[in-house]
């Protein structure tokens, strides 16, 4: 699997060569023709037919450069008897085509990358990523009418299936790509969505996808104009009757029309579905044991973060979007306190807006706790880009519901396996801003008691700190007391116990009576 690049405009040369393989041979070929005729070449200067150094620079940055990608090579896979049954089960083989506006090359490569993971996430097979350097897309053919040439002779050379777009691509780009490369083109926003729905395991979580695919199509839907129309008839004086039969609802309204009937039923489905989740949400909140909420971006650790704090099994898995349906669990903190963790869907950037309207009610439950723990992924090349992701589709939800984002934590996960110098300028950056900011690896452990430790200040810093004396008769008092306080001492006189306690505020103002002044 490669990496590919056509910048359309110059930019400085790469220290790294890359020589490819024999099987691309014909791709660069095939690319570096189309570019030799670029500049005007003195003849006092050079031989006939020999390029300019600017002919060269740009030919360097009009043709596609790549970048490997490892990949697994299994043995089996060349045996006669496993080929034939991979030409009939084969995993849909997809080109990925990115359009490089802003950003160094690194950061634009690590899109790409993060686009491939999500193609193989969605079961298909990555082999080859192209991006081109570019001052903004086109809005024809997000690519440019040349490069969509070059891109039609690759897809040719390759046998792709598909070609997915690193954008949100517009109805008639999408249209004009299709007649253009002769295949089938999606753009990043549809690739989630897929992902999405074959994610998704609760009621409520499908019914929210299928409510995001449907509005995303609901412009994008293609008929066949008058050949697929319904002959429009009736009486004088109507829509139709003699000389007035035209080509009435054609194919495209009929699907526009069932489309908007299939959306009104699931948000219909999904208001109901909110109530219970509601009712669910207003049991919790009475409940005095404090909320927190997971959320990061999508891969960065936050179910294995769990399992960690809880043991609870939570799935784990190295894919993006593992968890969509939110999960709650129950930990205890070192000094016996007892807090509720819930893990919420992961973020990504460029999160289809579809899908942050359909999650809202999901990512709500980060609005409604106590505390946040953001969860960073630290061996990310550019963590610092997930954060500002995160942030991004948090601000929207909080526009949208009025709501204000809880105190937060960020936790930095992954640092086993993260780049020293990256958690270096990750301590500076949190440092500088003001962070509160804890190093983890919920893989071997490390961190976590610190994490805890941080969790358990935050608790001493919302809570009330109290003295109370309480009779003996009471012993259903001093029972919550240790259910969901943290006691610091305990001791007895003739009047009752004297209790040292620190409480959420709401349950020291219900025993204020008995507070020692």
């Amino acid at each position: 699997m490669t990496q590919s690049s056509f910048p359309s405009t110059p930019a400085r040369s790469n220290s790294a060569v890359y020589r490819p393989a024999p099987d691309e041979a014909s791709h660069d070929e095939l690319l570096k023709q189309a570019f030799r005729h670029n500049a005007p070449q003195p003849a006092s200067r050079q031989r006939a037919g020999e390029p300019t150094v600017g002919a060269l620079d740009l030919e360097e940055r009009n043709s596609l450069r790549r970048v490997s990608r490892e990949t697994e090579v299994r043995s089996e896979d060349t045996q006669d008897g496993y080929e034939v049954e991979y030409r009939k089960l084969r995993l849909e083989q997809v080109i990925l085509v990115g359009v490089w506006t802003e950003g160094t090359t690194a950061e634009v490569e690590a899109t790409m990358n993060e686009l491939a993971a999500l193609a193989e996430t969605a079961g298909a097979r990555v082999i080859d990523l192209l991006y081109q350097k570019r001052d903004r897309p086109d809005p024809g053919t997000y690519i440019g009418s040349g490069k969509v040439k070059e891109l039609k002779g690759i897809v040719t050379a390759s046998g792709a299936d598909t070609v997915i777009f690193d954008g949100e691509l517009s109805p008639g780009q999408m249209v004009a790509l299709e007649e253009a490369l002769n295949t089938k083109v999606i753009d990043r926003t549809m690739l989630i969505l897929d992902i999405f729905a074959q994610h998704a395991k609760s009621r409520e979580g499908k019914a929210q996808v299928s409510l995001a695919q449907m509005e995303y199509l609901y412009t994008r839907t293609r008929g066949w104009g008058g050949q697929l129309s319904r002959q429009a008839g009736g009486r004088a004086g109507s829509n139709g009757g003699v000389g007035l039969r035209g080509p009435g609802e054609t194919r495209i309204e009929a699907d526009r029309r069932r489309l908007r009937t299939d959306m009104a039923k699931l948000r219909h489905e999904l208001r109901d579905m909110k109530t219970a989740r509601e009712i669910k949400r207003a049991r919790r909140q009475r409940s005095t044991t404090p909320k927190i909420a997971i959320a990061g971006y999508t891969n960065a650790g936050k179910s294995s973060l769990i399992n960690a704090m809880t043991n609870a099994g939570v799935l784990v898995e190295d894919a993006l979007f593992a968890t969509l349906d939110p999960s709650t669990r129950r930990a205890q903190l070192a000094d016996g306190r007892s807090v509720v963790l819930t893990d919420t869907v992961g973020f990504v950037r460029h999160l289809p807006t579809q899908l942050v309207e359909a999650f809202k009610s999901t990512l709500e439950e980060v609005t409604n706790a106590d505390l946040l723990l953001h969860v960073v992924d630290g061996s990310d090349p550019f963590p610092l880009k997930q954060v500002e992701a995160v942030n991004t589709v948090l601000a929207d939800v909080t526009r949208d519901t009025g709501e204000t984002i809880p105190p937060e934590i960020i936790v930095v996960n992954k640092v086993d396996q993260a780049d020293p110098v990256v958690l270096a300028e990750l301590r500076h950056t949190f440092d500088r801003s003001g962070h509160d900011v804890v190093f983890v690896s919920a893989l071997t452990g490390e961190g976590i008691s610190e994490l805890e430790a941080k969790i358990e200040m935050f608790l001493n810093s919302v809570e009330a700190h109290v003295q109370l004396r309480v009779p003996f008769t009471r012993g259903d008092i001093i029972s919550r007391l240790h259910e969901q306080g943290t006691v610091r001492s305990e001791s007895y006189d003739s009047t009752g116990t004297l209790i040292d306690v620190r409480l959420p505020r709401i349950i020291a103002d219900q025993y204020a009576e008995f507070v020692v002044r």
